[in-house]
């Protein structure tokens, strides 16, 4: 053994050494946003539906009655914008990621190396979410300059309902795409909870709106929590009761999602 091959081995073991989780999930995710980058179905539906949606809630904002829930339209359509963007470009995008890779078998070669496997569905998430959240804060300022919004009144709570809502949409994510066959199938399976979320959690009216009984139900819906935070946090309007309470929500969808990931997600095709 020549004494120049002691010197590599020896850089090698270091650059071995020095990684870190973070660089590792760094590197997964700039891997990933070339991938996702060609896939432009899924960067139109990430990155257009959610500005457009936005408008459809203006205009059926105006046949309403929200003072009596005392809301304005700018109130009303800037949570649902941020919402738009936590089930199309997050939620909807990243259960045709995982389901992809895991076709693909890019999952199962990533759990061959020195990846976690809380490293590889993070660092292959983090793209969606960045996106996400870039979106969720361009929507906002264009809401609050369009709409001649005031700022808000509890931004910590905005900020915690933004981040709770990117966190859970990953996570819930990674719950239906274990559950996903196939590519095709994932343009499917996000559906039943986005429309839902679309209904019932105040993205196109406010629950203050529906009967008492149906509003009590939908409260419990994942997205929810969410929107009554970002909303809280412009109106102000939010006890100490309802804020633990959303709050509440909000982390138990979390922790369910994230159990029905470490107990049925898949890392090798569905046969």
């Amino acid at each position: 053994m020549s004494a120049t091959d002691t010197p590599a081995r020896a850089e090698r073991a270091a650059g071995t050494a020095t990684t870190t989780p973070m660089s590792r999930m760094t590197a997964l995710a700039r891997a990933e946003l070339i991938l996702l980058g060609r896939n432009k179905g899924t960067v139109f539906a990430a990155l257009f539906i959610p500005f457009v949606m936005p408008f459809s809630v203006r205009a059926g904002a105006e046949e309403m009655d929200l003072g009596k829930a005392g809301l304005t339209i700018g109130t009303l359509v800037l949570p649902a914008a941020i919402g738009f963007s936590l089930l199309f470009a997050v939620y909807s995008a990243l259960v045709g990621v995982f389901v992809v890779r895991r076709e693909e078998l890019v999952l199962k070669r990533l759990r061959t190396g020195e990846l976690r496997d809380v490293e590889i569905l993070g660092g292959s998430a983090l793209p969606a979410v960045l996106s996400g959240l870039v979106q969720s804060l361009l929507l906002a300022a264009g809401c609050v300059a369009l709409l001649d919004l005031p700022a808000p009144s509890a931004p910590h709570l905005a900020v915690v309902g933004l981040l709770l809502g990117l966190v859970m949409c990953a996570a819930l994510a990674a719950a239906t795409a274990s559950f996903t066959k196939t590519g095709e199938s994932a343009q499917v399976t996000p559906l039943p909870f986005t429309f839902l979320s679309m209904l019932g959690s105040g993205l196109f009216f406010p629950l203050d709106l529906l009967p008492d009984r149906l509003a009590s139900v939908c409260e419990l819906l994942p997205l929810t929590p969410v929107i009554t935070l970002v909303r809280g946090g412009w109106t102000g309007g939010l006890s100490a009761a309802e804020t633990l309470g959303a709050l509440a929500t909000a982390v138990a969808w979390t922790v369910l999602a994230v159990f029905a990931v470490r107990r049925w997600f898949r890392w090798e095709p569905r046969h």
